[in-house]
């Protein structure tokens, strides 16, 4: 997930997104605990899009003060 594209997304879509992503890495979590998890990269993946996301998300609450 590109920071440009989550700048256009307005907060109550970035709330989603970051619900949506902390889901997929909580699968992949399981998943990897379990054994059925093939790439393991996606694990990194998943946390730096969080990371992103909550980022975006912090600027924008400190642009709009």
């Amino acid at each position: 997930m590109n920071a440009s594209k989550l700048r256009e997304l307005t907060p109550h879509e970035l709330e989603a997104k970051a619900f949506e992503l902390r889901g997929e890495l909580f699968n992949a979590r399981v998943k990897k605990a379990t054994g059925q998890l093939e790439n393991n990269a996606l694990l990194r993946k998943l946390r730096r899009d969080v990371a992103r996301v909550q980022t975006v998300m912090r600027q924008k609450r400190e642009a709009g003060r």
